[in-house]
């Protein structure tokens, strides 16, 4: 990856990330160390599972996060190698 590709990326990530809602699904990710249905995060949060749902989509697609599904259940993770990847020490000012 080129410095040019690599600033493309990073823009993109900050793009998602500027989006409260995101940043605080990160956030509660983070600070909880453990995988999360969209269920919990909207509980943390206050904020309807369909919300939370709609921006993790945004999260996963950039490749801040992960999703594993069991039936209808989803499990939301960090990326961590994606923020250390490309904002490295970010998380930890979470």
């Amino acid at each position: 990856m080129n410095i040019e590709q690599r600033d493309q990326k990073i823009a993109q990530i900050f793009k998602a990330l500027a989006e409260p809602n995101r940043l605080k699904i990160i956030r509660v990710l983070y600070q909880a160390q453990r995988e999360m249905t969209c269920g919990e995060v909207g509980k943390e949060l206050n904020i309807s599972k369909s919300t939370v749902s709609y921006h993790f989509k945004a999260l996963r697609l950039i490749g801040l996060t992960n999703t594993r599904k069991i039936a209808q259940e989803k499990y939301l993770s960090i990326n961590v190698e994606t923020f250390q990847t490309y904002l490295p020490g970010f998380l930890e000012t979470l």
